[in-house]
């Protein structure tokens, strides 16, 4: 849980715009998660630290590793873009992103934007985006090494070396994670995950960032950087039960002041999502992505308060695998424009964009959105946009169930919220939304050909509201955030599946000194496995616990302690969940 909700004083957030922006200027409801902010909450990997966030849903199937969904308002787990120092990552073939193998030891900030932002990044950003910006050296050389231990035979073993010149800045991590597990699936032979496998399933993780740039001269500057993760996942199910996996982006960027009105951005990258599936040890399938963008941005600033963004963006994915797609490869040419100006205490932001894909054509989506400062502390926005979602490989071309005639899903979302600025002593937000979301893709079952097959079936309506507070003073901190969520199938009525309607998380957490002390409660109400909503899955409420003492200005411990009361219960059905946990670890930085 981060200590403010929209951001910390005079944050500068880009991903809501692509353009640098305070918060207070954003139209958008955003949250930015800082490097201090992912250190408190000691957190290993991104769903770790994501599961706390005000909108965020978050299935888990068997503890550290296991695969991992990550619902943002209602939306489908596919309907969240996700990008890494803005290169889209993710499978390509099942249109997910592995969440449980994004480390965090390589990430410098974290940005949440919540709503369709598809009239600036094309598909997917339909829920929203979350962007990771990798670590940036800044400084003095310093130093990084930490080491832990931990229940379950989890051990975690990292460190890095950063640091900047006037005109370079550098920085390289590398850390690793792995742990014995718990048997991560209840056995049944004919749900969950098909088997009987009463074994713990382990999992190790390695990870590497690096990042190097430079000024060029006074009118721009340039970047390479570098970010892998990789390793292995064992887990239960009848057909395979262990899995090799690989994340990769790699990229160049920079900027150029051509005048003093206009700031010309390129961006191009690489993105590799590898998996290869045994069974027993022998080798089974696998399944690879290999994307290539490219980004032009032109910034175009009339005067302070008027900044015309003009831009296109090139994608190409292709698939190497076991299966034998009918076409495996697809590029996407997409422009896009926005419009930003401030009239008084408005601003204003349109946007506008148009998408070329090879294999369904073209789309076009758009925005309008505004902030209101009602005072120097309160703030209004309201939005409107519309979003679409591109078919993944599998929902097109998987043999004996894609569908080579599915139209991508459409959305259009509507959102009113009052929020403090960053001037207010204590931080708070309120936002209302409505999505409806059409030709959503489902499963169905062919009764000619007794097979499955993939179709623009249904429909959604997504009501719900957000809200935070945060309040900090002599060294305690309170943060606490409630969602509730109505996510409705239109033709039944009944909830999406694997959403929980209600959600709060609360945190107290008070310096003391050298010591820092954090207590953590999250609770969910029920929801159901299915769409007919016939298997329900009890609501729950775990506490948290977290610490560090500072020894001195090189040296660190920290511990925590996950699910102190030791609850059970599932985000899955079937699904074991971790029981009660702990974790210590030393930390030296130069």
């Amino acid at each position: 849980m981060t200590s403010r909700s929209q951001g910390t004083p005079q944050e500068i957030i880009v991903t809501a715009t692509r353009t640098a922006q305070t918060v207070d200027d954003s139209s958008a409801a955003v949250t930015v998660i800082t490097r201090q902010e992912i250190e408190q909450s000691q957190a290993m990997t991104l769903p770790g630290l994501l599961r706390s966030q005000a909108g965020l849903d978050m299935n888990n199937s068997g503890g550290l590793g296991k695969a991992t969904s990550i619902f943002m308002r209602g939306t489908e787990p596919d309907h969240v873009l996700v990008l890494v120092d803005g290169v889209k990552i993710g499978s390509a073939t099942v249109g997910n992103v592995a969440w449980q193998d994004l480390p965090l030891a390589d990430v410098e900030r974290i940005e949440i934007v919540r709503g369709p932002r598809s009239s600036l990044y094309g598909s997917e950003a339909l829920g929203g985006i979350i962007q990771i910006f990798t670590r940036k050296g800044k400084g003095k050389p310093q130093l990084e090494l930490n080491g832990g231990l931990g229940s379950e035979g989890t051990q975690q073993i990292g460190g890095g070396l950063l640091g900047a010149t006037p005109k370079v800045w550098y920085s390289i991590h590398a850390n690793h994670l792995q742990t014995d597990g718990f048997n991560a699936c209840q056995s049944n032979l004919n749900a969950g995950c098909f088997t009987i496998e009463p074994d713990d399933d382990g999992y190790e993780n390695t990870s590497f960032s690096a990042k190097v740039g430079s000024q060029l001269g006074e009118q721009g500057n340039i970047e390479a950087y570098a970010w892998q993760t990789q390793g292995n996942n064992q887990y239960d199910s009848a057909w395979d039960n262990e899995a090799d996996f690989l994340q990769q982006v790699v990229g160049l960027k920079t900027d150029y002041m051509a005048n003093e009105h206009w700031l010309i951005n390129l961006n191009v990258g690489n993105s590799l999502d590898e998996i290869d599936n045994f069974g027993h040890d022998v080798p089974q399938t696998y399944f690879d992505t290999n994307r290539t963008v490219a980004t032009l941005q032109n910034n175009f600033q009339f005067t302070p308060e008027k900044l015309l963004t003009v831009g296109y963006d090139y994608q190409q994915e292709q698939v190497d695998s076991t299966t034998a797609y009918l076409i495996d490869s697809r590029d996407n040419h997409g422009l896009f424009l926005e419009y930003q100006t401030q009239v008084d205490k408005t601003k204003w932001t349109t946007g506008l964009r148009y998408d070329d894909n090879e294999q369904f054509g073209s789309h076009t989506t758009g925005n309008l959105g505004l902030s209101y400062a009602l005072s120097p502390q309160t703030r209004f926005i309201a939005a409107y946009g519309t979003a679409f979602k591109a078919p993944a490989f599998n929902e097109l071309y998987y043999p004996n169930f894609g569908n080579p005639n599915l139209e991508p899903e459409e959305a259009e979302s509507f959102e009113i919220g009052f929020l403090s600025t960053q001037q207010s002593p204590t931080n708070w937000s309120l936002n209302f939304y409505h999505t409806r979301i059409e030709q959503l893709i489902a499963t169905y079952f062919d009764t000619t050909t007794n097979q499955f097959f993939a179709d623009n079936l249904n429909k959604a309506n997504i009501t719900g509201m957000d809200s935070s507070v945060g309040w900090h003073n002599a060294g305690w901190d309170f943060n606490a955030n409630f969602s509730w969520l109505k996510p409705e199938d239109d033709a039944t009525g009944n909830l999406l599946p694997r959403r929980a309607e209600r959600t709060l998380n609360l945190e107290l957490a008070q310096q003391q000194g050298a010591a820092r002390l954090a207590i953590q409660w999250s609770a969910q109400s029920h929801r159901y496995e299915d769409a007919q909503n016939t298997q329900r899955l009890a609501g729950y409420g775990i506490f948290n616990l977290n610490g560090e003492y500072t020894v001195n200005k090189h040296w660190f411990l920290k511990f925590r302690l996950e699910n102190i009361l030791d609850k059970e219960y599932q985000t899955a059905r079937f699904f074991n969940m971790p029981g009660r946990l702990w974790f210590a670890s030393l930390h030296y930085q130069q």
